[in-house]
């Protein structure tokens, strides 16, 4: 356990299998309140999970977390049990909201100036990389440039952006998905619920070389001319796959 979920004090307990917590939410909405807080309890490193997985640069998470609290509550006494839904499809994307609430409408993101320093250099080595190369440079290029990690580059570059980053698109304005849902959970169980949710449908409807492709853009940071030598292929086409594919999964996620 991390100092972190050791100062929130996250009990030791698993989520509930699904006939266990419709019962529980059936008690609940009736008024129960020994069975909504056992539902709560369970629930918990669930909440965390989506903090974690929403956490910026300057944000507490114990902030986060216990919005996301009210955002489980709120899933409790809202779930409708008449439709054949896991409780937990329902209340990620309810907690993930009221988590993005408060980062949007109470402005908590502060940053150091050293941090958007740091970030106001990584922007205009961006630009003269660019030009230099002729491509986007990656985040371990940027990091090499100015002398720091690749994770205090992405913190600093993150951090000097507006909270509506967490909505910027990758790929096409009208056909990419959101930075947001990029964002890779844990290996814990309830990061694997978060995951599911968000991208496991999904990607399960990619062919293999489509999720190469992804793979090999967005998490080895390839180019698209250098994907295109792997796959045997111009750029050009790699370029029409690749947003075939963002479009893809943008529709199978909000279907």
């Amino acid at each position: 356990m991390s100092a972190i979920e050791a100062t929130i004090n996250l009990p030791k307990l698993g989520l509930l299998d699904d006939s266990t917590t419709k019962d529980l939410i059936y008690k609940a909405q009736a008024g129960d309140i020994a069975a909504k807080d056992k539902l709560v309890q369970h629930n918990l490193r669930l909440v965390y999970s989506i903090a974690l997985r929403l956490k910026r640069p300057g944000i507490e998470l114990e902030d986060l977390f216990q919005v996301g609290c009210l955002g489980l509550m709120k899933a409790i006494d809202d779930f409708d049990l008449s439709y054949n839904v896991r409780f937990s499809t329902y209340a990620v994307p309810v907690i993930a909201g009221e988590i993005k609430r408060l980062i949007r409408e109470d402005g908590l993101i502060k940053v150091s100036r050293s941090t958007k320093r740091l970030g106001q250099l990584l922007m205009s080595t961006r630009e003269r990389l660019s030009a230099e190369l002729s491509r986007e440079p990656t985040v371990h290029e940027l990091a090499a440039a100015v002398g720091v990690s690749p994770e205090e580059a992405v913190e600093a570059l993150e951090a000097s952006l507006p909270v509506s980053s967490l909505h910027e698109r990758i790929g096409s304005p009208d056909g990419g998905l959101e930075v947001e849902d990029m964002i890779a959970a844990g290996s814990d169980p309830e990061s694997a619920v978060v995951d599911s949710v968000s991208l496991k449908n999904a990607l399960s409807q990619l062919s293999e070389r489509e999720r190469r492709i992804l793979l090999m853009r967005y998490l080895e940071e390839k180019t698209q001319a250098e994907v295109a030598k792997v796959i045997g292929v111009s750029q050009v086409q790699i370029s029409r796959i690749e947003k075939r594919i963002l479009a893809a999964l943008k529709d199978s996620i909000e279907r």
